[in-house]
């Protein structure tokens, strides 16, 4: 059967595409290795080095080596030249994005590109799919140089070569941003620039990516390291419009704001910042009202996107506000503490706080992505890890026994900043909770459901709320201490053995985290906390729900708990009558 395609199926008035013979498209037999087993896709501009870098590459990988442009003339059997002359630009890049098409279907290689492959959306998405791109980045002179002569290029003969790729620098540097890696390739040799090349190749690691699959909704939760220095390119693909509002409060902005900036402007994305003050008290209608302000008043679009950046009294805020600003905007996630990165980030709850309590207005609203940048977590004291850590235990006891046994052999080394801990616990984090928030995303279930996430919640809550969400307590370490108390609840209304309590005590002490109410350094009245739960929004006929367990990994909703059983609770964890 050929494969030789003599038209695409589309209605659209485009020139007939060149008659390829793609038989004829190279499909060699790799026999090197490389760590990830994808094709490299070296991109850049003219002069950028790709064909001599890349052959040099391919040997010290032992890898082949495939120039798309000889590809393109085989198949075309004319030269590109020609084919411009005969059949014009957006024929030949067609048949451009065919023949990549046809190479990334083979086995790893290294594939250099044509200088304006890269520009075409579908060509970047499978490259995304199936390869590693580098980006060759070369200044102007040494550009200049290199091309001196090169009169078989049909783009060069258009103007001065000079005029020419200073007009395809800033046309073609944003889209050539959203590579893998970056390696700068100036004067240097040959092999110096190869052995840059190989060593990105080494320290790069492609991302975590966690896909999260509701009835109206699919976005990936992105984890990995040095992510806000490379959103740039993971969001250019996914915003509707290259124009962003981002909501950020000043501790977050003076550590990574910058970096932020400099990645968005790369790909040519347009941003505003909007700064908050940090804390609970900026989840207020205040704060909602004079940033939703700004926003109309600059002239928002329903294509632009709200990019939260920041913890989860930020992403609250920024999702309520994009929830509810005309209707809906789209919405980016950039969590930047581990108790946002597991938590908040993920499921679409936004809101924000009213007197009667924490987030008793908000809206469902599904991002369009989350980046979870691992690397921000250490400029975080190791209270604020704690707090956030407090949540990945709580996903092991609600219903997953495994993940729990993950966290008391890992949790020392999430909470001393190993990387690969990190990660690996956002990532099962993240997963077990997108697979509950699937199964109940609006928490419609009566029972069990998405309120399963609530263990230790509603203690949590009332113990915040008698401090006036000051800060004094962290909402990380108030779920702590309500974990322990939901268990010990548990074992005094006889649903849970006594073991699975202690297990739970010993790994919250063992890692110096808030275990009992009598850690704090404040009094509480089991009154006043008794008071707070009845005000919490998870009232329902004058019933308090409690999520209790069986046991680890057996969490389960109900509002058949006596009143007495609680406050003898509370008052054997510290608090006063």
């Amino acid at each position: 059967m050929s494969s030789r395609i003599s038209s695409p199926s589309s209605d659209t008035a485009d020139p007939p595409p060149i008659p390829l013979d793609l038989e004829r498209v190279g499909r060699r037999h790799s026999g090197g290795l490389i760590p990830s087993g994808r094709t490299i896709v070296l991109v850049g501009l003219m002069g950028a080095g790709k064909t001599t870098i890349g052959r040099r590459l391919a040997v010290r990988l032992g890898l082949p080596f495939v120039d798309a442009d000889v590809e393109i003339e085989r198949a075309a059997g004319c030269s590109i030249a020609d084919v411009f002359r005969l059949y014009g630009e957006p024929a030949f890049r067609d048949g451009e994005r065919r023949v990549i098409r046809r190479l990334l279907e083979g086995p790893p290689m290294v594939l250099a590109t044509g200088g304006g492959a890269f520009m075409d959306a579908s060509t970047r998405a499978l490259v995304r799919e199936r390869a590693i791109s580098i980006w060759l980045r070369c200044p102007l002179p040494v550009l200049l140089r290199r091309v001196q002569g090169r009169s078989h290029r049909p783009l060069l003969n258009e103007a001065s070569p000079r005029d020419v790729l200073a007009r395809l620098m800033t046309i073609r540097h944003p889209f050539y941003a959203e590579a893998d890696i970056v390696v700068d390739c100036g004067e240097h040799n040959v092999d110096y620039s190869t052995t840059r090349v190989i060593e990105a190749l080494a320290l790069s690691r492609r991302p975590v990516q966690l896909p999260i699959a509701l009835s109206n909704a699919r976005y990936d939760v992105v984890i990995g390291t040095g992510l806000i220095s490379r959103a740039g390119a993971l969001l250019a693909p996914l915003l509707p419009q290259k124009n962003v509002v981002i909501i950020t409060d000043e501790n977050v902005a003076a550590r990574h704001l910058p970096k932020l900036h400099d990645s968005l402007s790369e790909t040519n994305i347009t941003f505003r910042t909007l700064v908050v003050k940090p804390g609970e008290h900026s989840k207020s209608f205040a704060t909602y009202e004079r940033l939703v302000n700004d926003i109309l008043e600059s002239g928002v679009e329903r294509k632009t996107t709200i990019i939260a950046f920041g913890g989860g009294v930020v992403g609250d805020l920024a999702g309520f506000i994009a929830a509810s600003t005309l209707r809906g905007l789209p919405f980016v996630q950039i969590p930047t503490t581990l108790l946002s990165q597991v938590d908040s980030s993920v499921g679409g709850k936004t809101g924000i706080n009213t007197r009667w309590g924490k987030n008793l207005v908000g809206a469902f609203h599904q991002p369009l992505c989350v980046l979870a940048d691992t690397a921000a977590l250490a400029t975080l004291p190791r209270r604020e890890l704690v707090a956030g850590y407090a949540e990945i235990v709580k996903s092991g006891l609600i219903g997953d026994p495994a993940l729990f046994e993950w966290c008391e052999k890992n949790g020392a080394a999430v909470l001393d900043g190993d990387p690969e801990a990190q990660i690996e616990a956002v990532r099962q984090a993240c997963a077990f909770k997108a697979g509950v928030v699937a199964a109940d995303e609006r928490e419609q279930q009566s029972s069990n459901g998405r309120a399963l996430l609530n263990l230790g919640h509603t203690f949590g809550h009332a113990l915040e709320a008698e401090l006036g969400y000051d800060g004094r307590l962290l909402h990380g370490e108030g779920v702590a201490i309500g974990l322990n108390l939901a268990f010990a609840l548990s074992v005094r209304l006889g649903l849970c053995p006594q073991t699975d309590l202690d297990r739970v005590t010993a790994h919250l002490t063992r890692l110096k985290m808030p275990t009992h109410i009598r850690d704090l350094a404040y009094t509480f009245s089991a009154k006043g906390l008794m008071a707070h739960m009845q005000r919490d929004k998870k009232m329902q006929d004058g019933k308090l729900s409690f999520v209790l367990a069986h046991g680890i990994g057996q969490a389960f909703t109900t509002r058949d708990v006596p009143p007495e059983a609680v406050q003898d609770v509370l008052l054997a964890d510290g608090c006063q009558p």
